[in-house]
């Protein structure tokens, strides 16, 4: 199925019937990612919404960086909302996909029933992360640099990206990115989100979430400190919920998808 929104064709699949849940993918991936997560919630009673997120697998991919602005994302959520004919659902994000879903609960709360962000917490509590979260983000920097970027992740048979990521899917992801020219688009999600004059510009106020909110890290991410997610309760004005998953790298949904779909599916109303 698709969704135009602002120009752009957003690609997503529907599995199963019930309370209607989106689940939102973020770099390098696409809706693939949540292969493991679909069956089990479509049988625990969920309309599981998978988009391929703007850039990524069969979705458009604009040429504009600024086309991948935030505002855009989280009104490609909408669009893909209204093309099932669903006002509200829950709303699951990993990665980038879990920033589009606080923005989306902040700005449009009317939208989302619960919240779940994996790996990545509120944008005001990720900016207050100080040195620690800052040295674990140096690629950011790294990825505004056109070209030198594309290079650097592909070069050689993908060689720093295998080993920087850690991704444990690499081979499959790769061959994604190869075959639907995404990587480019993915990046442009660093550069028209978190370019480098953002560090110094004051930090833009969001509502705070009034959806029942519920944050999951893993303690062998690379990118992403424990505060920058635990720090998120102060951000959330619903019931809040912390989980941390002791072992898996940022991945978590690859590497223990039963202790990901346990928990999702104590949390979510069915």
């Amino acid at each position: 199925m698709r969704a135009e929104s602002g120009g752009a064709n957003i690609e997503f699949e529907v599995t199963g019937e019930g309370r209607p849940l989106v689940l939102l993918h973020g770099f390098p991936d696409s809706g693939r990612l949540w292969r493991h997560q679909i069956a089990p919630l479509a049988d625990a009673g969920f309309k599981v919404i998978v988009p391929d997120m703007r850039g990524y697998g069969a979705s458009d991919k604009p040429a504009e960086v600024d086309a991948y602005n935030i505002v855009y994302l989280v009104a490609d959520v909408g669009a893909v909302l209204d093309q099932v004919g669903v006002e509200r659902a829950h709303v699951v994000g990993h990665d980038w996909g879990a920033a589009v879903a606080w923005a989306l609960a902040a700005i449009a709360p009317d939208r989302v029933d619960h919240l779940v962000a994996l790996s990545v917490g509120h944008p005001s509590s990720f900016r207050a992360g100080g040195f620690e979260q800052h040295e674990k983000s140096w690629y950011m920097l790294l990825f505004q640099f056109e070209g030198i970027a594309e290079h650097w992740l592909s070069d050689d048979g993908w060689a720093n990206f295998r080993v920087w990521a850690g991704h444990p899917d690499a081979d499959g992801v790769i061959a994604e990115l190869e075959a639907n020219a995404s990587l480019t688009p993915g990046l442009n999600w660093y550069r028209a989100n978190i370019p480098p004059e953002s560090y110094i510009a004051p930090p833009i106020a969001l509502p705070p979430i009034a959806a029942p909110t519920m944050g999951v890290w893993s303690s062998g991410d690379i990118a992403l400190t424990e505060g920058q997610m635990t720090r998120s309760a102060a951000h959330v004005a619903g019931p809040w919920r912390y989980e941390r998953l002791n072992g898996p790298g940022h991945w978590m949904q690859l590497e223990v998808p039963g202790e990901v779909n346990r928990l999702l599916i104590d949390f979510l109303p069915a």
